[in-house]
């Protein structure tokens, strides 16, 4: 038969020979005492989801009529499997059989059962699968804080998906983007996942087995916060202060950790974001804090260096967390800095170890936190952010790098971050791809294939049968190694039309108005064909639902984005060797085509998203009055490389 396109792949899977054809009205039964509210109903609900698509409808059974050889019989079992999430799935000619000794590994196991039925219909293909996760906690975490605040019907959508995934865990990256009821100012512009958002959403996460952990960074990236007038006080610095390439302005993010009401501000955040989660853990961040030590602290950091001052506050936040019933999680890199303090941390805290790179040195980092006998995750990135379309080939290395070290150092967590650096332009129809690589390698890395990413893709989340959303959508995180160009973080289509004006000296594209000099025209015009002929292709997907409709939207808004980078590009290069005339007939060409594209997103971004898209696309302004002025803000000789930068392959 043809392959089996299922993702995150099983451990072990053994076509027996022969199918088992489901009865048009098929019994499901659960055999054992059960929990109709938390347990039953919702596997029910995606398992009859799953058969309807098929032309089946599961009639579920009360657990004592499991005696009558139902089609399809959950149980648990404990010589199912020797992990929590582990299970059996056996299909004969007289049915299908799901085992697992815990409910967890029942959710797992029905994930599959779902990803079977959509995949064969009716018509299952015999076979045992014995599976378990490499990880015991795989999670997703979503930035919601730099200009993209999701709706909740958006969340909602997103959170189904990535339970088909078999993902246990989602976060919400907030800075100061949840409603605060005494900081509107604060958020107001941005929008803001309020305490009713918060709590639907939490209880559907725990229908689908999957923990909302609480996110709240308590140290540093706080900048909106602090610009507020009665907090700017409570800031280490109170002014911008040179960037250590000196082309670029540090703002004020990070808290005085000595400033006597430091910790009244957190505890007031905490007691009223927590209640709304049922969680056990809270990622309270404290990455990042490069303030510390320049302004209010400097005198303490001078006297027990600003490791121990860290440290210090962060046992403090921890008494705090403990207080409130909850287990720190925390980001690692700022102790990762001070090795020699790892071992003074609280013993319950679990290190959240990122890093966003294919190089990046999770071997060495994990190493260094299961020597402490810290409990640990590994977190890599779907690398989408600063890049419009995606920068597919650092992501899944990335995120393969990151299995590896965790699986070897016995990381307990294996979270895949997507950040949203420079007004998060990129949509989450781009970050599909990465969320499933992530999932199955924190399931399990060693079966990872991916040439079943477009079929389950398109299958699962596009609902395309034709399946050109996703193979566009996967060509397009590929796409700008066609520039031959290559920055840790970033790609061009991402920096170019998205860098702000050089007045402000903001940190992220400041580069990208340098870009055209440091890049040949013939690789600028390879990268731009390229992404046309991808969006060529996607225009001929032909999504089923009003999602995958969706999803075809946004890949097309951040395609057309990508592309104007390419030819702002050009223009630049026209004004650069003198060519005037064309040089204005680009420029004309240029604001027609990004007055519509404002337009088009700003037409969409309600249907998914809170707010306007002010925080999100302003970039677009930038750029038509750019074109109009006929500014080059970089001369070549001032923005040419000394020594141009190639991608690693190349």
């Amino acid at each position: 038969m043809k392959t089996l396109n299922l993702l995150p792949a099983p451990r072990s899977l053994r076509l027996t020979g022969g199918f088992f054809k489901l009865p048009a009205r098929a019994e499901l039964a659960y055999a054992g005492e059960w929990s109709h509210a938390t347990i039953t109903r919702p596997l029910t609900e995606r398992l009859q989801a799953a058969a309807a698509a098929a032309g089946v409808k599961f009639v579920p059974l009360a657990g004592k009529a499991a005696a009558q050889r139902p089609a399809v019989e959950v149980r648990l079992d404990e010589s199912a499997s020797k992990h929590a999430e582990g299970y059996r799935l056996t299909i004969n000619r007289d049915g299908v059989r799901l085992a697992a000794c815990e409910v967890g590994g029942l959710r797992a196991g029905a994930a599959t059962l779902c990803q079977l039925l959509r995949e064969c219909g009716s018509r299952l293909p015999c076979l045992v699968i014995r599976d378990h996760p490499d990880f015991p906690r795989r999670g997703v975490m979503l930035d919601v804080s730099r200009g993209r605040v999701p709706k909740l019907e958006t969340l909602l959508e997103l959170v189904e998906h990535l339970a088909s995934f078999k993902i246990n865990e989602f976060q919400l990256y907030t800075e100061h983007t949840f409603a605060y009821r005494k900081y509107k100012p604060v958020w107001r512009d941005w929008g803001a996942l309020t305490a009713t958002d918060i709590r639907k959403l939490d209880a559907r996460c725990r229908e689908l087995g999957m923990d909302l952990v609480p996110n709240q960074n308590s140290f540093g990236h706080l900048r909106y916060f602090l610009e507020h007038p009665p907090l700017r006080k409570l800031a280490e610095v109170s002014e911008p202060y040179e960037g250590s390439t000196g082309d670029f302005l540090r703002y004020p993010t990070t808290l005085a950790p000595n400033h006597p009401e430091t910790l009244q501000f957190i505890r007031e955040l905490y007691d009223e974001l927590l209640p709304n989660f049922s969680s056990p853990f809270f990622n309270v961040g404290c990455d990042e804090t490069w303030d510390l030590g320049r302004g209010q602290s400097r005198r303490l950091c001078e006297r027990q260096g600003r490791g121990r001052v860290y440290l210090a506050f962060l046992r403090k936040i921890h008494r705090e967390v403990t207080k409130r019933g909850r287990r720190m999680m925390f980001w690692g890199d700022i102790i990762l800095h001070h090795p020699e303090l790892i071992r003074e941390l609280p013993r319950d805290v679990i290190a959240l170890n990122w890093g966003y790179e294919a190089n990046h040195p999770f071997e060495k980092e994990a190493a260094t936190f299961a020597a402490s006998g810290i409990r640990f995750y590994v977190c890599p990135g779907t690398s989408t952010w600063m890049s419009l379309i995606g920068r597919h080939d650092n992501g899944f290395a990335n995120l393969a790098l990151a299995a590896k070290a965790g699986r070897k150092h016995g990381a307990i967590g294996y979270l895949n971050t997507d950040w949203g650096d420079g007004g998060h332009p990129q949509p989450l129809a781009v970050s599909y791809a990465p969320f499933l690589v992530g999932a199955a390698m924190g399931w399990c890395a060693r079966t990872f294939d991916e040439r079943l990413l477009v079929p389950v893709l398109s299958r699962d989340v596009f609902n395309d049968p034709t399946q050109r959303l996703a193979k566009a959508a996967l060509a397009l995180g590929f796409a700008h190694r066609r520039f031959g160009y290559y920055e840790p973080n970033i790609t061009p289509y991402g920096a170019v039309i998205a860098a702000p004006p050089p007045a402000t000296r903001e940190l992220f594209c400041r580069s990208g108005l340098k870009y055209y000099a440091r890049i040949p025209e013939t690789k600028i015009r390879a990268a731009l064909a390229e992404v046309a002929k991808q969006r060529a292709v996607l225009k001929g997907g032909k999504p089923l639902t009003k999602t995958g409709q969706m999803l075809r939207t946004e890949l097309d808004l951040a395609t057309r984005m990508a592309m104007q980078s390419c030819k702002i590009m050009l223009w630049q290069k026209a004004l650069a060797s003198g060519r005037k005339a064309q040089a204005r007939r680009m420029a004309g060409l240029g604001v027609a085509e990004l007055r519509k594209l404002e337009r088009d997103f700003s037409r969409y971004w309600p249907t998914r998203n809170k707010a306007t898209p002010a925080k999100c696309a302003a970039f677009l302004r930038w750029r038509m009055e750019d074109c109009r002025r006929g500014v080059l803000h970089f001369p070549p000789d001032a923005a040419r490389l000394s020594k141009p930068k190639v991608h690693p392959a190349d």
